[in-house]
């Protein structure tokens, strides 16, 4: 990645967001170009910086999180990413910050070049859940599909090699991981998963470790 990700922090917390703005900083292709502490603020900050990402808090004064969520992909002025960082390892939440538009999830107890890897991802357009986030979303599928109807078939054929990078993807595995697995280049893999989201017609990495289990290929 040539350019510099621009991203905003929303976070009510101010210690927490300078915590996690020196780990975002401390990655040279990364500027924090501003701060919220409510959900309203980090709206009018969104829409005054322009950032390619944004680092979404769930529980906040004023507008929550979720709804901040909303109004910022809904916006169609600005294009930046949210990727949801919160306390709660909570279903619901996840759900609802995936309809609301979040490419991904991630606990604050991640390790902090989890952190630095979901923001990178989300602007290459990539999602990215924490593995522990990617379980709820797997539980969830089983539950919303009906009991009485079987698991559909894959309609588009993917190669063995997708199959198996798509597979991993379904674990939660990062593009690296996925790399050390199959013994192949990080650049590889991007492509792999790029090629297979395209064929499946799919948005991001989030819908796939959906399709992936219930299309029989969660492994």
């Amino acid at each position: 990645m040539t350019t510099t990700v621009r991203v905003v922090l929303a976070d009510d917390q101010a210690l927490l967001r300078a915590g996690i703005g020196t780990i975002l900083s401390a990655h040279p292709g990364i500027e924090v170009v501003g701060e919220a502490g409510t959900g309203a603020q980090a709206v009018e900050i969104v829409r005054a910086t322009r950032p390619d990402v944004v680092c979404m808090d769930v529980q906040m004064p004023d507008m929550d999180g979720l709804e901040a969520t909303r109004r910022i992909v809904a916006d169609p002025d600005v294009h930046a990413a949210v990727v949801v960082l919160t306390t709660f390892n909570r279903e619901d939440y996840l759900v609802e910050a995936l309809r609301a538009g979040a490419v991904g999830y991630l606990l604050k107890t991640s390790r902090p070049e989890q952190l630095t890897e979901a923001v990178l991802s989300a602007a290459a357009g990539e999602g990215l859940l924490a593995p522990e986030v990617t379980r709820a979303v797997i539980a969830r599928a089983v539950q919303e599909r009906p009991p009485t109807r079987p698991a559909p078939q894959p309609v588009v054929p993917l190669t063995e090699r997708e199959a198996e990078v798509l597979t991993l993807v379904a674990r939660g595995l990062n593009n690296d991981e996925i790399a050390a697995e199959l013994v192949v280049s990080r650049a590889t893999v991007k492509t792999h998963v790029s090629n297979l989201l395209a064929k499946l017609g799919l948005r991001d990495r989030v819908q796939a470790v959906v399709y992936a289990h219930e299309h029989g290929l969660a492994g």
